[in-house]
């Protein structure tokens, strides 16, 4: 393989910096470990841990909602943090894609 060299330094960087400090090959082979490691999916959470997370999140929202504002408002405040910003919806694996 080929690999330039500004990559190369990277890697021989990173590798002084491990406690055993190893080798250019050794350090590419833990490196793309970690890499496909981060690329796995996760194991889809179940029902009742997602249901968990929802009512702790629901929870943690209420303690730290506004009081003074309306409940109209309180409510569309707490489903918009819930929903999360629309720039990130599409990424989420746990949402449904849009269809069209």
């Amino acid at each position: 393989m080929r690999w330039q060299q500004s990559t190369l330094d990277e890697v021989d960087a990173w590798a002084a910096r491990q406690g055993d400090a190893p080798g250019r090959p050794e350090a590419i082979r833990r490196l793309v470990e970690f890499g496909l490691a981060g690329a796995q999916s996760k194991a889809p959470r179940s029902k009742r841990e997602r249901a968990k997370a929802r009512t702790m999140a629901r929870a943690t929202i209420d303690q730290m909602s506004d009081t003074s504002a309306p409940a109209e408002e309180q409510a569309k405040r707490k489903r918009r943090l819930i929903k999360g910003p629309s720039e990130f919806r599409e990424m989420r694996a746990d949402m449904s894609k849009p269809k069209g």
